[in-house]
This record gives C-alpha cells, structure tokens and sequence, in this order.
C-alpha cells in the first residue's frame, strides 16, 4: 500500500505501517539482544533487561550520541519527534547502526489539543496506539507509587491528630509532627485536568482524613519520573526514591518517604518500569522509549538507562529533549550529562518555516483554529526576522561545546527563497543546515539531514558544563537567564527568596543540580514574547525541592504543573472501530 501522507492521516498511514511491521523477535536479533534480554509485551512490543544488556556489553565502545533540540516552538510544536523519527529513518537508509531513545506521551496532550509524541507522516514510530494509550504502564506505575506517597502522608496526618504519642508508640509509629501548611507533595492524574489544581481534602469527620488544601499535578512532572529519567540502575531509583521529600516538620526539618516507611512500597511499582520499552519506526529502526514528556514543568528527557543501552548496542543513538534548547537542551545539557557522564557528539536545532514567520512577526496560531492566511504565503522579511531565534538557539548549543546541526523541517508551503534565508543566515552563525522532508518521503526525504548529522559527529568538541555545582542557586539561575534565555536578570518573590537562602546555607541542597520551570512559548518567562525579547527580568515565584531526583525547582512565571484541557480536545475525534479493536483517530 502507498502511504502519502498528503491524503492520509496519520492513524491511518501507522495503521497500514503496522500491517509490515516486525516482530520484536525480528527487532531483538537485528539488534544483537540475547533471547533472555528480550522481554515480549505481545508481539510487537517489548521491554529490554537493562541490567543483563549492559553487564554483557560493558566493554564495548559507546556509539555517537546525537540530541536533538528545537527553536521556541509554536503552540502546535515544531515536529521535534517527527525530525527524531526522520533521522533515525535516514540513517537507516544510509546503512548506519542506529537506534531512537525517546520519551513516552503523556495521556494529558493526546487526549487534548498536541496530540501524540509518535512523530507524523512516514516518520512515525508504531505501533501508534500501544505507543499512545499507555504502552507497558510505566506511567501508571509512576502514579500508582507517587500517589501511595501520598496515601501514607494523608493517612500519617489523620493519625497524628487524632491520637496521643502513646496511641501511636502502641501502633508502632513516632510522631512526626508534619507541618499542614508545609506540605510539598500532591496527587497526580495524566490528564490535563485543571479542575483538580486546587481540592480540599479531608471533608467530613475525623475518620475521613486531615482536613487541608491539596491538589493535583500532571503525572509526568512527578519528582518519580524525574528520578526515572535519571537513575543508574533500580538500586539507584530504589535509594533515590527513599529521599523524596514530602513535607516539613513544624521545625523546619523534611520528612521523606523513607521516614514514613513508604519508600520501598513505591519503589516496588517501578521494578518493571525500569527497563526500556522496545518500538520501531515506520522503517524499522528500533526505538527505545522511556521516561516522559513536558520539559518546561519536569526535566523532559528520556532516561540514561535508555540511552547506555542504545549507546553499547548502536553506532549511532538518537535522543530527543523537549521543546526549545532554552528548556530541554538546557536540562540535558547541565542535569542529564551531568548525571549520567555521557557527552554527545552532536545536537540538532529543528526549525520550521512557519515558526520562524511566527517569531518575525506573524500573527500567532492559536489550537484548534485554522492556521492563519499569512503562513500560506512567502514572506522573507518575517522568516529572515524570525531566524534570530534560531540563532540564539544555535549559540545555545556551541556553549555547551557541540556541534549543531540546523533541521529546516519541510513543510509544503515553504518556499526556495525562504529556505535559502534561513540556510544563509544560519550557516553565517556557524551551524550546519540541513532540509529534511522526512514527513512526506520518510528516511528518503532525510538523506541530506543524515548526512549533515554523520559529519558533525565525525568533528571533536569540547563538551562543558554552564555551571559548576559549586555555584550559588541564584547565580546559577542568573546565568541560565542571562546566557540561555537572554535576560537582564531574576527577581523573586520573598517566599522564593527565602526559600533561596535557606538552600544555598544547606550544604546537601546548595549541590543539586538547578531544573528550571518556565513556558516553553517564549524565550522569556511570558509566553507571548516571541522571536529574541530584550529588556526582561525572569521572575522566579518559588522553588520545590527534588530531593531524590537530585535538583532543585525554581518555578517562574505563571505556568503550572497541571496543564488545562483546551475546548477542542483531541478525544472528541478519537474512537474504537468495534469490528476489529482498532483505534482510529490518534495523532
């Protein structure tokens, strides 16, 4: 069957892919996997022992590790998976050993206005509905322990207040003495569900729970998914996990999970979902996906585990971090690396035209309207305008000391002239460029992408953190504002302020790692300042402590940790065909 993605949407072309695809057998011997090393979820889905993978193989030599970044996306996105997809498909075709490390959708955007994270047109990875609607339950399991934290925090209030010390020695319980207004955890759900944002529990009598205000967060911000991303192995998740901290004391002093003895129940969830999930692309290239989305309100990258293990069986493994370099990059950059020691040999800056257009002046598309007439229509001057943030995205990169590759993401309605702008002014900043129509041709359309990608991890670079962890909190937060945002300084608000204070005075906290929140539309931490904006301060209104995960949270701008559902959702397109069990109308 022809797949055109001009006449076909993309449920239907990753359902006629579907039809050819190979079996995780097939994938698992292509890929050099030990029969014990493979864990079959049916058959076209896996889980890969990690452990047994990476003990076999830990004299071989890592392959190059590509990441692949964005400029500052629209709010329809810049087709950052669609171009991961695409460059594994390319080096596919160009015979290259290559395997994806991408991150798993979260519920909260397929079921709204974004859709999926499978990519689109021939540059997919399938099997789109496993991929889409829950995969292997690594999610679940990350709610299914983050919320039994929350359980046992809930239930450990009411007992404390309704019983005396001995009442609780009796039961085998020291008081704690967990502050109400003090409490750092929530619940969480993968939805977007902005009804739930602020809840009172505890409504009714004292058997029903202590009574106070609460509220829930999307599930993959989760400090568990964050120390999924980030974890060696399932001794580290497991010791990770045991220093989450969920509250405070009336003194000031944390109470973790391990403190209310909660820890290794948690950790009990995760067993499974430590080890990599095993896909393919509409070519069949494999793809490792683990850990999850949204890198402006969590750190957004798929997990080390992932990568070492694309890395010890590949020669070339590409990884994705979300949105713009400002927000993903940045953490993979200075948490990521840091955390797992790897150094990549190249980063891809995707661009769009019509993003470009929207950062020099174009009026900015709104979800679920139509795309406005201006972007149906050359217009140089906004592309040429709108190329400064993609440059400052560029020096974003080679501050880091990598090579960068520029994708122009093609879409029908670019045209020669706009193309050749956008070629000129980045190869002036010093970056390779690169057009890819991975969307309408596949690995075919990503030859010159490919090729461009070959090269810069053939050259050396000199890899290099922002900063040092023995920086101040605010000094770090300045100079991720000043050098990577671009702007002309931070202001706090006093509970900020004083949180800020507190951390740089204790010497465990003053050496997390730093894992901003901020808006991913912009720059800035106002999401409709658009192309580079000057003349800004970033205004930081808190800071959460991620103990486990090993960073601290500074919080900026108005954004939250639970995302709304938009009055156009994708799931009122979505539906079950009764006669064959297929999902129709994911994208």
């Amino acid at each position: 069957m022809q797949l055109d993605p001009t006449k076909m949407k993309d449920w239907q072309i990753a359902e006629a892919a579907e039809e050819n695809m190979k079996t995780v057998y097939q994938l698992g011997e292509e890929m050099g996997l030990d029969k014990e090393e493979l864990l079959p979820y049916g058959h076209h889905v896996a889980k890969i022992d990690y452990a047994k993978v990476l003990d076999r193989l830990k004299g071989r030599p890592d392959g190059k590790y590509i990441d692949v970044t964005a400029i500052t996306p629209t709010p329809l996105g810049e087709g950052k998976s669609t171009s991961s997809v695409g460059l594994m498909e390319g080096l596919g075709l160009r015979g290259k050993n290559v395997i994806g490390a991408l991150r798993q959708p979260s519920g909260g955007p397929t079921f709204n206005i974004k859709g999926s994270a499978a990519g689109g047109g021939l540059a997919q990875v399938i099997p789109l509905s496993k991929f889409s609607l829950g995969l292997t339950g690594d999610i679940n399991a990350i709610m299914n322990a983050h919320n039994l934290g929350m359980v046992a925090l809930t239930a450990r209030m009411q007992h404390e207040s309704n019983y005396t010390d001995d009442e609780l020695a009796r039961r085998g319980l020291k008081r704690l003495n967990i502050h109400p207004k003090s409490v750092e955890f929530r619940w969480i759900i993968d939805f977007c569900a902005q009804a739930l944002r602020n809840i009172t529990l505890g409504i009714g009598g004292r058997m029903d729970g202590f009574t106070m205000q609460s509220g829930f967060n999307i599930a993959v911000s989760s400090e568990i998914m964050a120390i999924l991303a980030i974890a060696n192995d399932l001794k580290d998740l497991r010791d990770r996990i045991g220093k989450i901290v969920v509250a405070y004391d009336r003194s000031g002093t944390p109470i973790t999970t391990e403190d209310l003895e909660v820890a290794g129940a948690m950790a009990a969830w995760m067993v499974e979902a430590v080890n990599p999930n095993l896909m393919q692309t509409i070519e069949g290239q494999p793809c490792l996906i683990h850990a999850g989305p949204f890198a402006n309100i969590a750190i957004g990258q798929s997990s080390v585990i992932a990568d070492r293990v694309g890395l010890k069986l590949a020669d070339y493994v590409v990884t994705e971090s979300g949105f713009g370099a400002d927000i993903g990059f940045e953490k993979f950059w200075n948490l990521k690396c840091r955390f797992s020691g790897l150094k990549p040999n190249c980063a891809v800056v995707v661009a769009t035209i019509r993003a470009l257009k929207c950062h020099g002046g174009a009026p900015i598309p709104r979800p679920g309207r139509p795309m406005p007439e201006e972007y149906l229509s050359e217009n140089v001057g906004w592309v040429e305008k709108g190329t400064a943030n993609l440059i400052h995205h560029i020096e974003t990169v080679k501050k880091a000391g990598i090579n960068p590759v520029v994708c122009i993401n093609a879409f029908y309605t670019d045209t020669k002239d706009e193309i050749a702008a956008v070629r000129r002014l980045c190869e002036q900043a010093g970056a390779r460029v690169a057009l890819s129509e991975h969307w309408l041709k596949g690995g075919e359309g990503a030859l010159e992408f490919a090729d461009a990608v070959v090269e810069a991890c053939e050259e050396p670079n000199e890899f290099r953190f922002l900063y040092d962890l023995d920086v101040p909190l605010r000094e770090r937060i300045e100079r991720i504002t000043r050098e990577v945002y671009g702007g002309d300084g931070v202001t706090y608000s006093p509970e900020a302020a004083a949180k800020a204070e507190q951390m740089e005075k204790d010497p465990e906290l003053a050496k997390l790692g730093t894992c901003m929140v901020k808006t991913h539309l912009s720059l800035s931490d106002n999401p409709n300042l658009k192309g580079v904006p000057r003349g800004w301060t970033l205004h930081v209104r808190d800071i959460l402590t991620y103990k486990g995960a090993g960073f601290v949270v500074p919080v900026a701008g108005a954004i939250s940790l639970m995302p709304g559902t938009g009055s156009d959702p994708a799931y009122r397109r979505i539906d079950v065909d009764v006669e064959t069990g297929k999902v129709k109308g994911l994208f």
